[in-house]
């Protein structure tokens, strides 16, 4: 298999896109990462040993391609090749390819088995290649081969439905380029409703300049090798509703403090996201670039600068994306993912090369005329709020002319807290305002629905957006008040509006206050039943999120980013820092580890299985690969004994089918302990061993494995999917997949039964946790620990806290007999009187 290592003067950033390619192809291809230098103060850099080091690791007779940022990296990656023997030095190859997506094309085209020279050639084009029979996104780009198709042979097609509320907007839209580009065969896309064209789907503009709303209807054709699982994918994620509910976006609560009538310096404007703000105005503006066009002898070289200032502002908004995913979450922060896929656009950096070229024309002026062409096209869409999405495209095309323009980023650093005046924000700006410094946003333009509005939301700063220009005119200092939720803005306001608004920002600060206490408390039913709430982690920076977002431990550690998207199993020593740095984050809170559960859907490429499964969910994987790899298993469990004192870890051993398993592994963590003793290395000794639950023969002898463990886990995930016999990866069987089925309810309540008459604690860890309408039938059940993901915590303590055991019980016991998951829902939402 073909190596790639990824070369780069920030770890962070190498890591962030090893992910992403990682991500694209499963584990399969070896990924090294030579990123950084070990100085604290200054880590930005590149060394050659780690780079020679990050060959040698995933070094193959098929090849290693080598992928540079700007500077030094490609020095070192130079100096790196001579210190490799001869006859390897001719299969490693430098590619000057992109870094993010020509890693990501570079691993699909490695996984798909090509060879290096393909792999380099897919990677070099992966800006371009997705431009072959593109369709236009306006009119003045129509520069490329319209798109053509076969009509003697029949295509592959579905038509679907879109049921988002806003449709394709930028999320839905960046998740459906992301899918579509996994896939060989070429995807096309067309919104009958709209009766437009026919235009490529792995094109982010091209897919969102559809104009796809709420019920509109698509026809998604697929031509290649792979076409129908393409299509299958893609039904997935609208099935899935995106990963999206329907309900309004970040909705604020309503208030019912009423603000007098309009009085003198008021203004009006739209009301974008709720508080009250009172403090002094400053003023923001970015700065302005001027654009001149000039002749360039050397349009090469031209284009390659324009190249370089995509690359860096590519990591720039990754950088944005990463710090806006810690402080609004990850949903929010997916509006950067739009604007890496813009950058990524086939047709536009086509276009822009095209320009440059023929017109000889100097980067910025070929850069500004695309991105106002595509900005032009956004606008003259019918729908408003795709309309908006114009911001994300200025966003982002003034980053790029920054960088030509060799200027550094603007950052708005205020000595006391203000409110923001502007003429208005972009997506970028507003991800970059520190809520104790910007108290409030005061914009001439704008919309509640737009992204800046969105992210103002997020981070709890009120706004008012779309006030009279006469606002721009204000000197810095004076006094403003604004009330985010009724929509307007006071400039040296009176006293009476003072102490009605202040009252209403008391109010308001309270209310907040309280939700963000009630997370972090216990989640208590109305009759006084304590239900622990966990949180399911798969990182160091998932336990930061979740211990801000009150969870009461983590019932879920997933091991395996531990184990993949490497070319060797992580040592001792690895393992053991990172159960640390978990459990520091915890302090002393419960830390559930899951061991190592891989194989079968989840290989690792560097432990070959010697043969295709051709049931790889029914096959050689959890605690069924680990027994088979005991020095894999050993290395493991010795580094979560190790990181066990003075901490609460607990291990759990996955994929449990047998009573046999459980106690082969007891075997192994013995001769563990015992290995530990003799050397001297301390340990938990009554550390606490379970499992989880998530196959059928575990339920139907759940009272002799109880008799084995300390607690169970119900993974309703797997568990849901084994009993109802779908995969629920395919969308053909999807809708089959679905644990609230009273054949999955009658699974939970043979376990809870098992484990309670034994004496033991039984949690469950699968999405049905966080799903608040299943909270009743879960508290009646039984279960005593829920473990969601963090940002569902706060949801589903609020809902613990609104129902009693006894009527959870008769909600579970009817639902126990329904004969449908849909009657299941409807007798929940019928039995559940919304609270007063």
């Amino acid at each position: 298999m073909i190596g790639i290592v990824i070369v780069s003067h920030s770890k962070q950033l190498a890591l962030g896109v090893r992910e992403l390619a990682a991500q694209m192809v499963q584990g399969q291809v070896p990924i090294a990462v030579a990123a950084g230098i070990e100085d604290p103060e200054n880590p930005l850099g590149t060394d050659p040993i780690q780079v020679y080091e990050a060959i040698a690791s995933v070094f193959s007779d098929d090849g290693v391609l080598v992928l540079m940022d700007l500077g030094s990296a490609l020095l070192s990656a130079e100096m790196a090749i001579e210190f490799l023997p001869e006859a390897q030095q001719e299969k490693v190859y430098l590619c000057e390819a992109p870094l993010v997506e020509g890693a990501i094309a570079a691993v699909v085209a490695a996984a798909a088995g090509r060879d290096i020279h393909q792999v380099m050639a897919e990677a070099r084009g992966a800006l371009l290649a997705k431009a072959t029979q593109l369709g236009v996104v306006s009119r003045p780009l129509s520069v490329v081969t319209p798109i053509t198709t076969n009509i003697e042979s029949p295509t592959p097609e579905i038509r679907l439905i879109v049921s988002n509320r806003l449709g394709l907007h930028a999320r839905p839209a960046a998740q459906f380029v992301a899918t579509a580009a996994r896939f060989q065969s070429q995807i096309l896309v067309q919104n009958l409703t709209r009766n437009t064209e026919l235009v490529r789907g792995n094109s982010i503009n091209q897919v969102t300049t559809l104009g796809v709303r709420q019920g509109h209807e698509l026809l998604i054709t697929a031509t290649g090798s792979d076409a129908d699982q393409a299509l299958s994918a893609l039904q997935a994620l609208f099935a899935n509703n995106f990963g999206e509910d329907n309900v309004a976006l970040n909705s604020p609560p309503a208030f019912h403090h009423e603000v007098a009538p309009a009085t003198h310096g008021e203004l009006s404007g739209i009301a974008a996201s709720p508080g009250v703000a009172i403090a002094p105005v400053v003023h923001y503006q970015p700065t302005h670039i001027a654009i001149k066009e000039y002749h360039v002898d050397d349009p090469d070289a031209e284009w390659q600068r324009l190249q370089a200032a995509i690359n860096i502002a590519r990591q720039e908004i990754q950088a944005v994306f990463s710090q806006a995913s810690l402080q609004i979450g990850d949903a929010e922060a997916a509006i950067f993912d739009a604007q890496l896929l813009f950058l990524e656009d086939p047709v536009l950096l086509e276009v822009a090369h095209q320009r440059i070229l023929e017109n000889h024309i100097n980067a910025e002026a070929a850069w500004q005329a695309v991105v106002d062409e595509v900005a032009t096209s956004y606008r003259a869409l019918e729908d408003s709020y795709l309309q908006e999405r114009v911001d994300d495209v200025v966003d982002v095309g003034r980053r790029v002319l920054r960088l030509l323009a060799g200027n550094a980023a603007a950052n708005l650093h205020l000595e006391s807290p203000a409110i923001l005046v502007a003429t208005d924000l972009t997506p970028s700006d507003t991800a970059g305002l520190d809520p104790t410094k910007v108290l409030g946003i005061c914009t001439t333009s704008g919309s509640a629905t737009s992204h800046s509005a969105i992210i103002a939301r997020t981070l709890g700063i009120p706004a008012v957006l779309g006030v009279d220009a006469q606002v721009l005119q204000l000197a810095d200092g004076t006094l403003m008040a604004l009330d985010g939720e009724s929509g307007r803005a006071w400039v040296e306001p009176e006293s009476e509006i003072l102490d009605l608004l202040a009252a209403k920002q008391s109010a308001w600060q309270t209310a907040q206050q309280e939700a963000r206490a009630k997370a972090h408390q216990p989640a208590i039913t109305r009759d006084g039943r304590q239900v622990s709430v966990f949180a399911n982690i798969g990182s160091i920076n998932d336990v930061q999120v979740a211990v801000a977002s009150g969870a009461e431990g983590v019932g879920l550690l997933r091991t395996e980013f531990l184990y993949l998207d490497r070319t060797s199993a992580p040592t001792e020593e690895e393992q053991l820092l990172v159960y640390q740095a978990i459990a520091k984050v915890l302090d002393n809170r419960p830390l559930i580890i899951r061991t190592l559960d891989v194989g079968g859907d989840k290989p690792l490429s560097y432990l070959r299985v010697g043969f295709p499964e051709a049931n790889p969910f029914l096959g050689w994987r959890g605690i069924r690969f680990c027994l088979d790899h005991p020095e894999l298993f050993k290395t493991q469990l010795r580094a979560i004994l190790r990181a066990s004192v003075g901490h609460q870890i607990k291990i759990m051993l996955p994929m449990i089918a047998t009573v046999t398993e459980v106690r082969a592994a007891k075997v192994i963590l013995g001769e563990v302990q015992a290995e530990l003793n003799q050397s001297g290395i301390a340990f938990d000794t009554a550390m606490k061993v379970g499992i989880m639950v998530e196959v059928p023969s575990a339920v139907a002898i759940a009272d002799q494995l109880a008799a084995e463990v300390d607690f169970f886990s119900i993974g309703t995930n797997d568990l849901t999917q084994y009993v109802m016999a779908s995969d629920r990866t395919n969308p053909r069987v999807a809708n089959l997949v679905d644990a609230l089925h009273p054949a999955v309810l009658r699974m939970l309540q043979q376990t809870v039964q098992a484990a309670h008459a034994a004496g033991i604690s039984v949690g469950l860890c699968g999405e049905l946790a966080a799903d608040t309408l299943a909270t009743p039938i879960l508290l009646g059940l039984g279960l005593d620990e829920l473990s969601v993901n963090p940002q569902s915590i706060p949801g589903v303590k609020q809902a613990i806290a609104r129902f009693c055991i006894v009527e959870s019980e008769a909600i579970a016991a009817s639902a126990l007999q329904q004969d449908s998951a849909e009657h299941v829902r409807k007798l929940i939402s019928s039995s559940i009187t919304p609270p007063a």
